[in-house]
């Protein structure tokens, strides 16, 4: 198989890239990404050498980057992970989002319909159906979102949707819950809550902490999406959650057990617009059809994700500083598209 992954170098992208170099070490896979300031080469070393990977740094909203990157690379699967994701930025500026996580998608579905694509994964979130105070989502509920950014997720999930109605373009669509795990980037709410502990920085929780979400492990995420490509039935949309809902607070006050930091660092912020209570999804047509379910329980995979940052936290000063681009240029030169 030869994928192309775009938004690897960011979260669950670089996470994903490895899960499937040591689960599908003969599959070819291209990285494409923009190198935002969260996307980070550095959650990638170690695989400048591997025959099967190669990385080319270009943007899914230039159509003309992208088609020269299809018809070089003749791809046959894509899996886009590429957006912007912090919903706190999309209320600041909701542009951005707009412009990559619609427009963007559209870009990568004209030139997966013009190449052929065998397969096409778009990577989507729980936030598109909007707060649920009881009971679960279900992938035909309503979509109700509540931020720019979900907002652009949630168009760009019918605009994918689209393109297997009107075109029968094969595509598939996972909507997984809140990620957390290795090279998250420390402006979202685990990292963020670790970094701040571990320099005895106040920690920010938006208004009474009782906001509820689903947590996943990285790594059973990335299990999931490899699950669907594999055997997901092409037009169809899938459900991916931890099944483990937990308030904010319970989750910071953990970290901070953990650390054996005092609860005293927790300092109550006035509620962000629009911000939703509880997010929960029904898994059951994911654990049915395809026979998935979560392997990391959210006590295990937490104690992992803080291990991972306090064994890493060059990385995670770093991604403060910016020193990260250093290690692009030193690395990997320019690698864009005049290297294919």
């Amino acid at each position: 198989m030869k994928l192309l992954v775009t938004g690897g170098c960011g979260f669950i992208g670089s996470n994903f890239i490895r899960y499937i170099i040591k689960k599908h070490p003969s599959y070819r896979i291209v990285n494409v990404d923009k190198l935002t300031y969260a996307g980070n080469l550095e959650n990638l070393h170690g695989l400048k050498k591997k025959r099967t990977y190669r990385f080319i740094k270009a943007d899914i909203c230039n159509a003309s980057q992208m088609t020269k990157v299809f018809k070089k690379t003749k791809s046959d699967t894509v899996i886009n992970f590429a957006a912007e994701s912090h919903v706190d930025r999309s209320i600041s500026s909701a542009a951005p989002f707009i412009k990559t996580n619609f427009l963007g998608v559209g870009v990568l579905l004209n030139c997966a319909l013009e190449f052929g694509v065998k397969k096409f994964l778009h990577i989507s979130t729980d936030e598109v159906y909007g707060s649920i105070l009881r009971g679960k989502f279900k992938e035909p509920s309503r979509l109700d979102p509540s931020s720019p950014y979900s907002a652009s997720k949630a168009a760009a999930d019918g605009l994918v949707m689209s393109y297997y109605r009107t075109y029968g373009l094969p595509i598939l669509i996972t909507r997984s819950s809140n990620n957390y795990g290795p090279y998250q980037f420390p402006e979202k709410f685990i990292p963020l809550v670790i970094l701040n502990a571990l320099t005895n920085k106040k920690i920010p929780l938006y208004g009474d902490g009782l906001n509820i979400r689903d947590w996943i492990y990285v790594e059973d995420n990335c299990h999931a999406i490899d699950t669907v490509l594999h055997k997901g039935m092409p037009g169809e949309i899938y459900n991916i959650g931890g099944q483990c809902e937990r308030t904010n607070r319970f989750v910071v006050k953990t970290i901070l057990k953990i650390l054996k930091k005092p609860a005293s660092l927790i300092t109550y912020v006035q509620d962000r617009p629009g911000h939703d209570r509880r997010y929960a999804l029904s898994v059951t047509k994911i654990r049915n059809e395809l026979k998935w379910q979560p392997r990391t329980s959210f006590s295990e995979g937490l104690k992992r994700t803080i291990a991972w940052y306090l064994d890493n936290q060059g990385w995670l000063k770093n991604t403060q500083t910016g020193a990260y681009r250093t290690f692009y240029k030193k690395y990997y030169g320019s690698l864009g598209l005049k290297d294919l």
